[in-house]
């Protein structure tokens, strides 16, 4: 499923915990997606143990999506101890995505 999510931990836990965790709303289809993919890779070596990166396919999770109000995707949503500091959709550079989660630490 995601090679970044702990599998037995429940999404409401990971994004509960005391770190900030990046939840990626995406599609297999889609291609900003796809070019977010080693964006998300770069963020995570840079970022190391300060951020938990989640991906969460909304065709296999739309009750995640709706949850949301997901309408594109990709859609980047930021959780502090559970609550959204930060929301975005469409691709951007790691660059961009690294300074606003580093604002929100």
């Amino acid at each position: 499923m995601n090679r970044f999510m702990n599998h037995t931990k429940s999404f409401a836990d990971i994004i509960h915990a005391e770190k900030p965790v990046l939840v990626d709303f995406f599609t297999e289809w889609c291609g900003p997606c796809k070019m977010m993919a080693p964006v998300l890779k770069e963020l995570k070596t840079k970022m190391g143990d300060k951020l938990t990166i989640l991906k969460v396919d909304v065709d296999k999770s739309p009750e995640a999506a709706a949850a949301y109000q997901v309408q594109g995707v990709p859609t980047f949503v930021l959780f502090a101890k559970g609550q959204i500091k930060w929301r975005q959709s469409g691709a951007m550079p790691l660059q961009t995505l690294q300074n606003i989660i580093q604002q929100h630490l």
